[in-house]
Parts: C-alpha cells; sequence; structure tokens
C-alpha cells in the first residue's frame, strides 16, 4: 500500500453576490464599497461564523462559502436575507439597496491523506 487514504467530509457551498452591484459601482462606488463593508462587518460576516461557515473565495461583491451542512447554509442564507431585508427597508434601491442573489449546493469534498499509523 502506499500509505496514502482517501479522507472524505460532506460539506455545502454557498455562492452569493450582491445583486445590481455594477450598476451601484457605476452610480456611488465609494458609498457602495463603503456600505458593502459595512454590511460585511455588522450582519454577513457574523451569520457566516454563527452558522460554522468558513470563506473560500471573495470576488468584489461574491462570496463562496462552505458550511459544514446544508442546514446551516440555508439558515445562514435566510438570516442574511432577512438582515438585509431589515437594513434596507425604507431606502431606494437605486441608493444602494442590496438583495443578495445565491445558490447552495451540498458536495463530498475529498482530499489525498497520508497515514503516519503503522501496523
Amino acid at each position: 500500500m502506499s500509505g496514502e487514504r482517501v479522507e472524505r467530509r460532506l460539506t455545502a457551498i454557498l455562492a452569493a453576490d450582491v445583486a445590481g452591484y455594477s450598476r451601484l459601482m457605476g452610480q456611488d462606488e465609494a458609498g457602495t464599497l463603503a456600505r458593502l463593508r459595512a454590511h460585511r462587518r455588522e450582519l454577513i460576516d457574523p451569520e457566516i461564523a454563527k452558522h460554522k461557515g468558513r470563506i473560500v473565495k471573495t470576488t468584489g461583491d461574491g462570496l463562496l462559502i462552505e458550511f459544514p451542512s446544508v442546514v446551516e447554509a440555508v439558515a445562514c442564507a435566510v438570516a442574511v436575507q432577512r438582515g438585509m431585508a431589515e437594513r434596507m427597508r425604507g431606502h431606494p434601491r437605486n441608493r444602494g439597496s442590496y438583495s443578495g442573489s445565491g445558490s447552495i449546493w451540498a458536495t463530498s469534498l475529498s482530499r489525498p491523506t497520508t497515514s503516519t499509523a503503522t501496523g
């Protein structure tokens, strides 16, 4: 045997971005970035942590987040959507109203690991 074994774990991946981000950036780049940072700091990142998520990648307005279960991923997405709706109540859409969209996939991640056990 080669001494390698494959470690598998089930995970859920949440892909999310800000709807209308390019339009918002075109209208007010500095204000849009400031609002996005505030939303991340005050709502999005705390919800990700609360639901045991881990940000895998960021791309401008996009996030790729790993969760230990589909239940946690959906709960986080719902909490963020509700939180954003509350935060944006009364703000006109053309002034930086964020409405995130996202997709959730459940997948099994595999990675080879080297066994150090001797037998």
